[in-house]
């Protein structure tokens, strides 16, 4: 990630805040409706979940100028994902659910280079998670 990059994620995350009850609900909206088996994954309150998802991203986005701080929380995040049944595959669904609900929620400000920004921050920590996942299965 670049620094432009670091700054459009956090310039356009700001503009999210103020909607994150909604952005969560679009999010989880999306994410079942592109992959319904993924709903049982989620065993609490979806509402909950939602407004622990948007605290998760706001943490990393903050710390996104510190990566060597984020990453080793990240890495537990994709440990205990593991632990709840998910699966490299789902990583994709999560990030195409992530960007859709950013343009949604960003509407024109979702520039291609803002777009370009998240995808890559997405991919960085995904799989900094599915890395970390990997090795609990090779212990």
């Amino acid at each position: 990630m670049t620094a432009k990059q670091i700054e459009l994620v956090q310039c356009s995350w700001s503009k999210v805040v103020p909607i994150a009850d909604q952005a969560a609900k679009l999010f989880y909206g999306k994410l079942f409706e592109l992959d319904p088996s993924l709903k049982p994954l989620f065993k609490s309150d979806i509402e909950e979940q939602g407004r622990k998802l948007m605290q998760m991203i706001n943490t990393a986005v903050g710390s996104l100028t510190k990566l060597e701080e984020l990453i080793p929380a990240v890495q537990a995040l994709g440990k205990r994902h593991s632990s709840y049944g998910v699966i490299d595959e789902h990583y994709a669904t999560v990030g195409s659910a992530l960007l859709w609900t950013l343009e949604k929620g960003l509407g024109e400000a979702f520039t291609p280079e803002v777009n370009e920004a998240w995808t890559e921050t997405y991919n960085v920590l995904a799989t900094t998670m599915k890395t970390a996942a990997a090795e609990l299965v090779t212990q």
